[in-house]
């Protein structure tokens, strides 16, 4: 597997990764789970947002301060292992995995709901089959091709929402026609900014978490980015900053304009909603298909993520070979393959469950999150210990205090969730944790034969 024609290519650049990063981030859990935010904690949600985005820059300065300082590392586990051994390495590996996997299906059930909105007639299943594989077909094609279709995709999305911006802040302020300006009373009428109280806010912080988990799909793109020690930290900058305004302002302008308790009662997105409200013939259907394909680009991200952790885990002999074969156009076509599975695990599940299977995956998906923002956290906190010899062209400044803070906020949150998450989610998650546990374990002698 060490041969040239068995790599994969670095042919990707800044300006892709810079998207793919929007595109992992900017997906269902702005367009569907902001739904659910505001549901658990009113306009307090934008509290929520801004302090799930600043740990997020914490965390994200480190993973950069790492891969610039490891620049031959393709994945988490090899930026992570050197720092803190194998089993957290191993351990963050499959919960990333787990993560992507269950967030691709998901994210084509979310899909399915949206295209629900022109054709109700169809059931959920057959709908997200269908966006199941045209996903599939786009990662089966070259790198550099989905590469591109993922930063159009994410480019479309992230210009609707600029003009959603503008769009929203009118309705706000200007009064025309038959509407009034709807100003900034919903902020503090029905309960108060925190009509839940803190709980509220608590509990909203696993879809935050959710919502913003993505983003660290830099960290994946290691073996596949040109000259990633000047890239890594400049994507990370710039992707950092557009995600927390394309968060908070949107968030923002749904809370004045709606009441927060109309939001979470509708199938469509929040998004749909305003521009229903701007009264321009058909807005609300170029919005839903905006949603759409923001999501299709989400999942895209997701199956790159999830193909990649398979086809290191393979060349490293830790799993079948098979998984390591790339195709002719250097695609590991059958990491990518079973990765989709997942995708039609999902169909099968929305079969029963219809549209609660995004709220019922989107749990478990928060608590991984976090796992991996913490594991990240932690091995950058002790990386300037164990690797002080290694000058760095990138480095985190008010190191170790803005990692400590990470940590520490990440903890407290952890808490908060575990008392106010349903014992099922919580359970299932658990049982997930334990059990890639046991393989390691049970792979143990495997490891024990293994270089770094």
């Amino acid at each position: 597997m060490g041969k040239d024609n068995q790599k994969l290519q670095r042919t990707m650049t800044s300006r892709h990764i810079t998207m793919m990063a929007l595109g992992g981030a900017i997906g269902a859990g702005l367009f569907k789970g902001s739904s659910a935010a505001i549901d658990l904690a009113g306009p307090s949600v934008l509290i929520a947002y801004l302090i799930g985005g600043i740990i997020l820059l914490f965390v994200m300065q480190g993973l950069a301060e790492m891969a610039v300082r490891n620049s031959d590392a393709r994945t988490f586990r090899d930026l992570v292992q050197s720092i803190l051994g194998k089993y957290p390495a191993y351990f963050l590996d499959w919960i990333y995995w787990k993560m992507w996997v269950l967030n691709i299906a998901a994210e084509s059930v979310v899909a399915a709901i949206f295209l629900q909105y022109w054709l109700p007639e169809y059931p959920i299943w057959i709908l997200a089959l269908s966006v199941s594989l045209l996903v599939t077909a786009i990662n089966l094609l070259s790198v550099k091709v989905f590469a591109e279709t993922e930063y159009w995709l994410a480019l479309i999305k992230i210009t609707v929402i600029v003009v959603f911006i503008i769009a929203g802040f009118v309705l706000l302020l200007v009064t025309f026609g038959d509407h009034t300006a709807v100003g900034f009373s919903n902020l503090k009428e029905h309960g108060g900014f925190l009509p839940n109280g803190p709980t509220g806010l608590i509990a909203a912080m696993l879809v935050v978490i959710y919502s913003y988990g993505g983003t660290e799909i830099i960290g994946i793109t290691l073996a596949e980015t040109k000259n990633p020690e000047k890239v890594v930290p400049k994507a990370v900058r710039s992707t950092l900053l557009r995600i927390i305004a394309f968060y908070l302002v949107p968030f923002f302008i749904i809370v004045s304009l709606i009441p927060w308790y109309e939001v979470n009662g509708v199938a469509e997105s929040p998004f749909v909603m305003v521009f229903k409200m701007i009264g321009i013939p058909g807005a609300d259907h170029i919005m839903n298909a905006v949603v759409i394909l923001a999501i299709i680009s989400s999942m895209n991200s997701g199956l790159y993520g999830s193909s990649r952790v398979l086809y290191t885990q393979a060349v490293d002999g830790r799993i079948p070979k098979i998984f390591g074969h790339l195709s002719k156009k250097k695609v590991p076509v059958y990491a990518i393959l079973m990765c989709t599975l997942a995708l039609y695990m999902g169909v099968i599940i929305s079969l029963f469950a219809g549209s609660k299977t995004f709220d019922f995956l989107m749990g478990s998906l928060g608590y991984t999150v976090l796992f991996i923002w913490l594991i990240i956290a932690i091995a950058h906190l002790k990386s300037r210990k164990i690797q002080p010899e290694k000058t760095s062209a990138y480095a985190v400044k008010w190191f170790p205090y803005t990692t400590w803070i990470a940590i520490i906020a990440l903890v407290a949150i952890l808490i908060g969730i575990i008392f106010t998450t349903s014992i099922i989610i919580t359970g299932i998650t658990l049982a997930i944790y334990i059990f890639i546990t046991l393989t390691y374990v049970y792979s143990g002698r495997h490891h024990g034969n293994e270089g770094k």
